[in-house]
């Protein structure tokens, strides 16, 4: 009987794997799909980064589209308001003699204020309580200027969100709170930012719309981010708009998304349309 193996020589060198080359096969396809699952993560935050950043473009249109309409901007919502606009009967936006938040942070109640109002402006990407929200699912903030200076401004408040206040006191008048820096740590006494730190000064934002990020459901996760959710009444007007940071780094993770309307662009909307002056 003639074996194989005498006429196939190469039979008898064909051996199995060793254990230490099925190691090496296994990490080479597990760095491979470690490599790909990456990939594919940073691709989704990508989409919803972008995602996001279109979602705030889309409010501030809509925001101004509003002013256009009704002569104002808007009022924030606020977590009991089910995405509409809180203001009271004199047009301050505030529910009560007390109670009050223009500035996108946590009223003396408890509650959360500064949400953007959704229902008021037509915003569609809500969720089922009725209040905007952003690519990750998280509430989207809103903060509007309260306080007004300038040569020959009327000066009587509210103006931002009054339209025959706004109209008569006229479009000398400016913004004088809200202020966005490019970090929290260098704010200075008085709502303003050291040198070289300053995005914005307090006579440029009329309304900020902003987006806590992917992180947003964890609650702050540094200074930077506090800084944009600590409002209370006027104890701060101060927001911060930056690059992102990685978790790690000395003022904590930051990957809040932020959009504002500048108030000459609100005034030339308005102008546009005959509202003004």
């Amino acid at each position: 009987m003639i074996r194989l193996e005498s006429v196939f020589p190469a039979l008898r060198q064909a051996r199995g794997f060793t254990l230490v080359e099925l190691a090496v096969v296994i990490a080479i396809v597990g760095l491979l799909l470690g490599s790909l699952m990456y990939t594919l993560s940073a691709q989704s935050d990508q989409r919803s980064f972008d995602e996001t950043r279109r979602r705030l473009e889309q409010a501030r249109e809509l925001l101004l589209a509003y002013a256009i309409v009704n002569g104002r901007l808007p009022c924030p919502a606020r977590s009991s308001s089910a995405g509409a606009e809180v203001r009271d009967a004199a047009g301050e936006c505030k529910d009560g003699a007390a109670v009050e938040d223009y500035y996108g942070g946590t009223l003396s109640d408890g509650t959360t204020g500064g949400l953007l109002p959704a229902v008021t402006i037509g915003f569609q990407s809500a969720d089922s309580a009725g209040f905007a929200v952003d690519a990750w699912g998280n509430r989207i903030r809103y903060a509007v200027a309260k306080t007004i200076t300038g040569t020959g401004c009327g000066g009587t408040l509210p103006h931002f969100v009054h339209a025959t206040k706004l109209k008569a006191n006229g479009i000398t008048c400016v913004p004088s709170d809200l202020i966005i820096c490019s970090v929290t740590q260098t704010i200075l006494a008085g709502n303003a930012c050291s040198s070289g730190t300053a995005v914005t000064n307090k006579e440029v934002v009329a309304a900020i719309v902003f987006s806590t990020g992917k992180n947003g459901a964890l609650g702050p996760q540094g200074s930077n981010e506090t800084e944009n959710v600590n409002g209370q009444g006027t104890v701060n007007r101060v927001f911060v708009s930056k690059t992102p940071d990685p978790a790690g780094v000395g003022t904590g993770e930051f990957d809040d998304l932020m959009v504002w309307i500048p108030v000459g662009v609100l005034y030339g909307r308005l102008i546009a349309a005959g509202v003004l002056p």
